[in-house]
């Protein structure tokens, strides 16, 4: 399989783009690598990858490694000293005057800002105008075959069954009266990983009470809280199938180690999923429409609702995140405030809703899973609408 070079030209033309100019030294951009589709080999030195919107692309490499683009189309020119590489740099973009590259002004964009700032003075200085490949990145980075959306969903199915076991061992291990930890509900979580052959990252977050009130709480062998009955339990459990291409199936739940949950977690959790579904039914509306809402928009929402509850300050993290073969995807995020994330919400993407409410003495957050087609978006496992009460009669 090679990179489609006349789909890119393409969506260069539409974007009024004159190319895309690819950079890496040393696997700096991961992006890149994976976009055209190279090879694993030895790339000790600067290479350039220019992808004009008509016309033949063309390669700039090392002398000493003349071979390190050979799996990508083109003509290509070589350098050694740096007055070289500036000189055949210049031949490389000829006439281009908008160029993208992996670079987002003033890092808005994290995920898509690989580029050193010295790499883009050049170019600059060459004539060329950089700007964000960002959306470009997102249709080559975060657009699902159908094999992966099938491959999330049964991976959903696989971990929806496993916190469901995790949530049952817990009050099992509270009811029988056997020690159990933050860390031993992780391990028991990973083992049904290994037997469902599903595989993570890191992970999963297990956290009772107050140490939900840290977004990223992760127990350890060596801190890790007891689990005990009258706890509130967050699971934040992700995985995906164990194959080449596999996408992740990223979700929170929360349950209560008692026969009622008290109100006071009641509430919390009711205001952040109102939030959770206000946000999943305007991206319905706005698709329904014809319309793609940006990041951003989304994010606005979910912020809203937490706000206008009185809960604004405890809501501190974007709402939510893409998803793909990398649990956080470089896909848009639905963000407004960690950044401002104006990249619109295109088919066959999928990505995180997560609102939380992180008090002092305890958080709670509900998370589900987005897939946007063409005109609608649907949570693509199961969805949370209380607290469990995990203790309670059968």
């Amino acid at each position: 399989m090679s990179v489609d070079i006349s789909s890119i030209q393409s969506d260069l033309r539409a974007a009024k783009l004159d190319g895309w100019l690819f950079y890496d030294f040393r696997g700096r951009d991961p992006i890149g690598h994976r976009i055209l589709q190279l090879p694993p080999g030895m790339r000790t030195r600067r290479w350039y990858y220019f992808v004009p919107a008509k016309g033949e692309p063309r390669k700039l490499v090392h002398r000493i490694e003349q071979a390190s683009l050979a799996a990508v189309p083109g003509e290509t020119l070589y350098y050694a000293g740096l007055g070289e590489l500036e000189n055949n740099l210049r031949k490389l973009l000829g006439r281009a005057r908008r160029v993208a590259m992996q670079y987002s002004p003033k890092n808005a964009i994290p995920y898509v800002s690989m580029v050193d700032a010295g790499t883009i003075e050049m170019v600059r200085s060459l004539g060329a105008k950089v700007v964000s490949s960002a959306d470009l990145v997102q249709k080559y980075e975060a657009c699902w075959s159908g094999e992966q959306f099938e491959g999330h969903l049964a991976a959903g199915r696989e971990v929806d069954r496993i916190v469901r076991g995790a949530f049952a061992y817990a009050a099992q291990c509270v009811r029988e009266k056997k020690a159990l930890t933050e860390y031993d509900l992780q391990q028991w979580i990973l083992a049904e990983f290994k037997a469902a052959d599903l595989t993570a990252d890191e992970g999963p977050d297990i956290a009772v009470n107050a140490n939900a009130s840290d977004p990223h709480y992760a127990p350890t062998k060596e801190r890790a809280t007891a689990i005990r009955e009258g706890d509130l339990l967050l699971l934040d459990v992700w995985a995906k199938q164990r194959k080449p291409g596999a996408v992740y199936y990223d979700i929170t739940w929360m349950g209560y180690l008692g026969a009622k949950v008290p109100e006071k977690y009641a509430k919390i959790f009711g205001i952040a999923r109102e939030a959770r579904d206000k946000a999943l039914e305007f991206i319905g509306k706005q698709l329904a429409a014809g319309k793609r809402p940006e990041g951003r928009q989304v994010d606005k929402i979910t912020r809203d609702v937490i706000s206008k509850a009185g809960y604004g300050k405890y809501f501190f993290h974007r709402t939510g995140h893409s998803i793909g073969e990398t649990v956080h995807g470089n896909g848009a995020n639905m963000d407004g405030l960690e950044t401002n994330d104006v990249r619109h919400l295109i088919p066959h993407t999928c990505f995180s809703i997560e609102p939380g409410i992180y008090l002092p003495e305890f958080g709670v957050r509900t998370e589900i899973n987005v897939y946007v087609s063409e005109r609608e978006a649907r949570a693509t496992g199961a969805v949370q609408t209380e607290i469990l009460a995990l203790l309670a009669e059968r």
